[in-house]
């Protein structure tokens, strides 16, 4: 039988909140993956009185298999798209192909991003010191491409919150980063949500909800 670490995700945020502490960072900003990796930076963000924002990654599916992904588009106030070369090369993609499938991915991202803050941009991340946060990692490809875009992005520092995840994607993980926070890297990971006692899904509903009591808690003076 697998370790149940985490009644649910406010308590999975609430002992990565508790980790985080001893790092002591200064006036961070939150980033949470939604849906669920949500609830989990809410708590984050109550420790630390910081400000929360999510952070939506899109796909850009090869054209005749959208399963496979060229690369990823992340939101934020100037969007990143991360391609992988390699795969675009196999699949004899051109730039146009690419540009359109990005501005397709892009009007979706403003969709949802509207739909859980309104026209509230996102938050500026420039010198700001930012902890990404998920509820768990499987493969850890949203992430990576998550973590490239904030990169170039010039935050000041950048640290991973995860509640669990496998061993090995931390390890992949740690030359995109500052710091990664991981309380749970079990040898035998099979799925995130069987580390949790409830892992129901995280409603659009529970988001917008989440983050309008973020915006009234948080201190967002300027770092």
């Amino acid at each position: 039988m697998l370790d149940v670490f985490f009644e649910d995700r406010e308590d999975a945020g609430a002992q990565l909140a508790a980790k985080i502490a001893v790092e002591e960072p200064a006036k961070p900003v939150v980033l949470a993956l939604p849906r669920g990796g949500v609830p989990v930076a809410y708590e984050i963000c109550k420790r630390f009185r910081a400000p929360l924002d999510v952070l939506l990654v899109r796909k850009i599916g090869a054209p005749a298999n959208p399963e496979v992904a060229l690369g990823a588009i992340v939101d934020g106030a100037q969007p990143q798209i991360v391609l992988n070369d390699d795969i675009m090369a196999a699949c004899g993609v051109t730039p146009r192909y690419i540009d359109v499938e990005a501005r397709r991915q892009l009007a979706e991202i403003d969709r949802r991003r509207r739909m859980y803050v309104g026209n509230r941009m996102p938050l500026p991340l420039a010198g700001r010191n930012v902890i990404l946060v998920d509820d768990g990692i499987a493969t850890g490809a949203t992430v990576k491409v998550a973590l490239k875009a904030l990169r170039r992005l010039g935050c000041g520092s950048v640290l991973l919150a995860i509640p669990v995840a496998p061993l090995e994607v931390i390890s992949e993980l740690r030359a995109d980063v500052d710091r990664i926070v991981c309380l749970h890297m079990p040898a035998d990971f099979r799925a995130v949500g069987l580390h949790y006692r409830d892992f129901h899904q995280t409603s659009d509903e529970e988001v917008i909800e989440i983050l309008a009591l973020a915006r009234g808690s948080a201190d967002e003076t300027p770092a």
